[in-house]
């Protein structure tokens, strides 16, 4: 019986480890979202050896920018790739479009030694409902011509296409609240049935985005314990199934989505989950410490949900913070990084989920701009130009921790103004030009943070820290053949 048992078990290992092969990814592991939407981005190789050096494994990218993705090469990351929507249209239009970003972008890159891409992402929540339909012609058919490039080329069996889609996509239908009334949304039915059927023949996976932090912001009646994980108050019984956090509730109102789709044991990956903390009132890092401990502990005892208990696949939102990000959905959207623009963590954290919180590791050899700062000119006489100024600052710049709720909110007026005026500077490589507004404005060195507030000093960017060693590459160049001369 011993015998047999050791055998059955050994068995059950080599099936196990089978499936690992074939699918060669990382299972019920935390990644990461590494956006580079920032005047600022910290060098690539830096940021691959902050991800290292924190044991993550996972990195899902938006675009395939060439800088970033040589950084990745022989890392060891498993890489999600992205296609921006910009370029549904073009990858849609014509099949050697898609076969020529695939040779650009992958086959260049997945190779021994090179990176270990898992996915190709096409477009990004393509069909939310603010886009008013831009990209429904476009979406599946590039999503299509994307993985037949992928198949030509004989990556087909090790990378798969996939989309990843807003929590929008579906809802609960009949004015009930619960998940197994879950259905893709009546407009895109069709659509989406098609799409996921697709993504079933291929082996591919949903990647959805589910965020608890939105339906706090925009429903002002929405529970605020029921956006955390843990014992609150509110819970919502269906037939039987009791959830307690609305992350649960949503994704298993995918999941009942996907059944009337007839793709029942379609493999889900939550794309992007997360907590900004700044920009809003309930935007803050002790919120979103609490959201992440609940989370990543989650994750850590691969509790699943109700209706799919077992590990699952995710990827934090974000990575860093990114200062050019649009704010039109709210001035938090610059705020979703665990990571500062410079690359130092927020707050205490454990992505194993084992709640031994301690602060991440940060970038290392990150280089800023000289410490000076561009705030009010209290001696300035003339200001009737004032307002108009700090409109083009705020514009050009970023104010989004001016709002209400955030950590500058409690600034004096002149603190407002410096603060307006101090990040158009920083944003602008400190360019004196840049804090003038019409001698409203100077540049001081005396460090103008106050009250928790942070006025930062920007960093040298990775496009200028190149700039810089070529041009001390040149000077030394001149300088021996002036020398040999």
């Amino acid at each position: 019986m011993a015998r047999a048992s050791n055998i059955l078990f050994l068995l059950a290992s080599i099936l196990a480890m089978s499936a690992l092969a074939t699918t060669g990814e990382t299972l019920g592991t935390i990644g990461v979202n590494w956006g580079i939407q920032m005047t600022h981005p910290v060098e690539p190789a830096i940021v691959v050896a902050m991800l290292k050096a924190n044991g993550i494994k996972k990195v899902k990218l938006f675009d395939a920018d060439d800088w970033t993705m040589s950084a990745l090469v022989g890392s060891g990351l498993e890489v999600v790739v992205g296609i921006p929507n910009d370029q549904l249209e073009r990858m849609s239009s014509k099949y050697s479009h898609a076969k020529d970003w695939v040779k650009e972008n992958i086959t260049r890159y997945y190779k021994d030694g090179g990176i270990d891409i898992k996915y190709v992402a096409v477009g990004n929540e393509p069909f939310l409902k603010s886009y008013n339909g831009t990209h429904l012609l476009t979406t599946f058919p590039a999503m299509q011509n994307i993985q037949k490039a992928l198949d030509e080329a004989g990556h087909g069996d090790k990378i798969k296409v996939t989309c990843p889609l807003n929590a929008d996509v579906y809802e609960s239908s009949g004015g009930s609240n619960v998940p197994s009334s879950g259905a893709f949304r009546s407009d895109i039915n069709d659509l989406m049935t098609n799409m996921v059927r697709f993504l079933k023949d291929h082996n591919s996976a949903f990647v959805v985005n589910i965020y608890p932090f939105l339906s706090l912001y925009q429903n002002p009646d929405f529970p605020l314990d029921f956006a955390f994980f843990g014992t609150g108050s509110r819970t919502i019984n269906d037939n039987g199934k009791q959830y307690t956090n609305v992350f649960d509730a949503n994704l298993d109102t995918l999941i009942w989505a996907l059944k009337k789709a007839g793709v029942p044991n379609l493999k889900i990956i939550v794309g992007e989950v997360g907590w900004p903390t700044d920009g809003n009132i309930k935007a803050n890092p002790a919120l979103a410490k609490k959201f992440y401990d609940g989370f990543l502990k989650k994750m850590g005892k691969k509790e699943g949900t109700p209706l799919r208990p077992g590990p699952m696949d995710a990827y934090l939102f974000g990575l860093i913070d990114e200062d050019l990000k649009s704010i039109m959905p709210g001035s938090f959207e610059r705020h979703w990084g665990i990571f500062t623009y410079d690359g130092k963590p927020k707050f205490p954290m454990d992505l194993s989920g084992q709640g031994n919180d301690k602060y991440l590791i940060g970038a290392k050899g990150i280089q800023y701009l000289p410490a000076q700062w561009c705030i009010f000119n209290d001696e300035a006489k003339d200001l009737s130009t004032l307002a108009g100024n700090i409109d083009y600052a705020c514009s050009n710049g970023d104010c989004t921790s001016l709002g209400y709720g955030s950590s500058c909110n409690h600034l004096s007026r002149e603190g407002n103004i410096s603060y307006a005026f101090n990040m158009y500077f920083q944003m602008s490589d400190q360019d004196v030009r840049a804090c003038d507004f019409g001698g409203l404005a100077k540049i001081v060195n005396r460090n103008a943070s106050q009250s928790g507030c942070l006025f930062p000093v920007q960093i040298v960017s990775a496009g200028e820290r190149v700039v810089a060693v070529a041009a001390k590459a040149l000077v030394l160049i001149c300088f021996v053949l002036f020398v040999l001369v």
